[in-house]
């Protein structure tokens, strides 16, 4: 299909590409224009309908937005503007260059501008910045026969009228309402004596981590937000919290791999963006890594006394490395998912404790069977290499459980004490009481 809409499109086959792109629906067409050379996406993009052309230009990726906002005459540009949802819009401007968020805002309408202007000063990260201002709002006083001649009239410009929100004189929020009570009920029945009074809510300020887990904990598909004084100013919407949901997730792996996060595409991203996201934790960690050179560099008469001891330093490592990453993982998803609040820290410490006695015995004996019946090697430095690496599964566990925690408790990202860090703090713990160990059972001096 995609060769075929390209190749009409080069022989100028307009009619053909219009009849073709008819039969996909919007998110298809999105997904054959981004692969479309810059030219025939002008080209085919024009060929759409008005309302069909606003819904694919919100599926696009950024570089063909901008490509499209590009080509397009003032009277384009407002048609596309004008049907887009107004946080559809925001998302848009605060991804341009300047001069093309200049376009966007000049064929604008000015009360759009205002409100556009108004979600720009909300921070980042909060509800605000995230909600919409098209939704459905009723009067408590309302009769369901006056609610539906007013979602019948505003209702098309909303991004979704399955739940109307019940407010007071003073725009003060009072409860929800389905769709489908309004339909089921009597038209004279009031609004007030329907409407679900126990809802959740949040403020504008309200971290949007925390709406995406309200969301996933209450199963909603929408939810009001308010300002201080209760009054309603918007909704968030499923579909913007899957984004938010994505992002974050998007980050919080980078974070766990030791990167600074970045919303670019892999593909599209600059070898120097890369570099520049994945240099300063690296120098931060090698920098730090020179703890165990150290600790290897102060024990060296103790390796040239037993050269064997170097033989079993790789496998501490990276072992008690592993067992830290396995912790550090389910607790930073844990904190992520609001399963576990910091106020756990005792129960996950002797959690982790007793995660760890198993696991660190049952490696323990394995290694001893392998090194003692199979290597050949004597019973006290086998039980040397066993011991250690018995203590390091049950610090790197420890470790890897608390360091989350604590990062959440002093309102850091707990992503950042991932794999990396802790592997980092671990490999220290495990050379010293490898060489202690070592030392003292073995009598070198």
């Amino acid at each position: 299909m995609i060769c075929d809409i390209s190749y009409a499109l080069e022989k100028n086959l307009l009619l053909e590409v219009k009849n073709k792109l008819k039969l996909l629906n919007q998110i298809d067409i999105a997904s054959t224009l981004e692969v479309l050379s810059k030219e025939n996406t002008i080209k085919a993009f024009r060929i759409l309908s008005k309302d069909t052309a606003s819904e694919v230009f919100s599926y696009l990726s950024l570089e063909k937005q901008q490509e499209i906002i590009e080509a397009s005459s003032d009277e384009e540009l407002t048609r596309i503007i004008d049907a887009m949802f107004l946080d559809d819009t925001v998302d848009l401007i605060e991804e341009m260059p300047a001069g093309v968020v200049a376009k966007i805002l000049k064929n604008t309408s000015s009360e759009n501008r205002k409100l556009i202007n108004q979600f720009l000063k909300y921070p980042e990260d909060s509800a605000g910045s995230v909600m919409t201002v098209e939704y459905v709002s009723l009067k408590n006083d309302m009769n369901i026969k006056e609610a539906l001649k007013k979602i019948r009239k505003k209702g098309i410009k909303n991004e979704t009228i399955n739940d109307c929100f019940v407010i007071d004189k003073e725009r003060k929020l009072q409860g929800t309402i389905p769709i489908r009570e309004l339909i089921i009920n009597e038209e004279d029945t009031l609004i007030k004596n329907i409407m679900t009074y126990n809802i959740k809510k949040i403020q504008v300020d309200t971290d949007r981590e925390i709406v995406a887990n309200l969301f996933r904990h209450y199963d909603l598909s929408t939810m009001p937000v308010v300002d201080k004084e209760n009054r309603l100013v918007g909704i968030i919407t499923i579909d913007d919290i899957v984004d938010v949901i994505d992002q974050e997730n998007t980050e919080d792996f980078q974070k766990m791999a030791a990167m600074e996060p970045s919303d670019k595409e892999y593909l599209k991203d600059s070898i120097f963006s890369l570099a520049k996201h994945r240099i300063l934790w690296l120098l931060i960690l090698m920098i730090s890594a020179t703890a165990t050179g150290t600790i290897i560099r102060r024990y060296e008469d103790t390796l040239q006394s037993v050269v064997i001891l170097a033989a079993f330093i790789p496998m501490l490592m990276d072992t008690g490395g592993n067992a830290g990453s396995q912790s550090s993982t389910l607790i930073i998803r844990g904190l992520a998912l609001g399963e576990i609040k910091t106020n756990d820290i005792l129960k996950i410490l002797w959690k982790e404790f007793r995660v760890s006695i198993v696991v660190g015995f049952t490696l323990a004996f394995v290694n001893f069977l392998r090194i003692f019946y199979f290597d050949k090697i004597g019973f006290t430095m086998t039980f040397v290499v066993c011991a250690s690496l018995f203590i390091t599964v049950i610090i790197a566990k420890v470790v890897g459980g608390i360091l989350p925690v604590a990062a959440k408790k002093l309102k850091l990202d707990p992503a950042i004490m991932a794999s990396p860090l802790i592997t980092t703090i671990v490999d220290a713990c495990a050379l010293v009481i490898y060489f202690t160990l070592a030392t003292t059972l073995l009598h070198i001096s």
